[in-house]
């Protein structure tokens, strides 16, 4: 006779199966620490992502979580309002703030497009997108997509639908990496880097 999990804490091992990365075993071994050995971190957890999902919402123009209709960093005056730099999830908008390297607005897809897993344009709110572009305002999208096959097939159609509008697009540049040496590169970063040469 196989041995069952009480149903709460199948249920736990089970819930925590919806983070990435994480199968069964190790959604096991989760549930069996929070239990055993950090139960004060369980119920902070519980109450973070309680808290988390009762206050946080999408803000109205840059489409990152927030706490209210507007963003701080949307509302900072002193952002240049004329570029909009465009990022798939929140995490690269931080990585974008960390090496301040862009002092425009943003907007978070919070995704990128993908056909193999059934997420098109529609899922990801380019339509607010293309909204806030048009206000006036804004002279130039930097498109900031990941260099995957998914964030290089949405930043095209993103690119394409902007020029419909008149807008300048523009695309973040890829090749080697600072203080990168060539013997260590892989041969499609060097090819890239050299493909998009500038002159000097």
């Amino acid at each position: 006779m196989s041995i069952k999990s009480p149903n709460a804490l199948a249920e736990l091992i089970d819930a925590l199966k919806c983070l990435p990365g994480v199968g069964p075993k190790s959604a096991q071994r989760m549930a069996y620490h929070l239990l055993q050995r950090d139960q004060a971190g369980a119920r902070r957890l519980a109450f973070s992502l309680n808290l988390a999902l009762d206050t946080l919402k999408h803000c109205r123009l840059c489409n990152n979580y927030s706490e209210t209709d507007v963003c701080a960093l949307c509302q900072d005056e002193e952002r240049d309002r004329t570029r909009i730099c465009v990022v798939e999830m929140p995490a690269d908008l931080l990585m974008m703030e960390q090496a301040k390297c862009h002092h425009g607005l943003y907007y978070v897809l919070q995704g990128r497009i993908s056909p193999l897993d059934g997420i098109g344009p529609d899922d990801i709110a380019i339509d607010k997108l293309f909204s806030r572009v048009q206000d006036g305002f804004v002279e130039e999208v930097i498109l900031a997509t990941n260099y995957t096959a998914e964030g290089e097939a949405t930043a095209y159609y993103i690119a394409e639908m902007l020029r419909r509008k008149s807008i300048m697009v523009t695309r973040i540049a890829r090749g080697l990496p600072v203080g990168g040496e060539l013997e260590y590169v892989d041969s499609g970063t060097l090819a890239q880097a050299v493909y998009e040469r500038k002159a000097v």
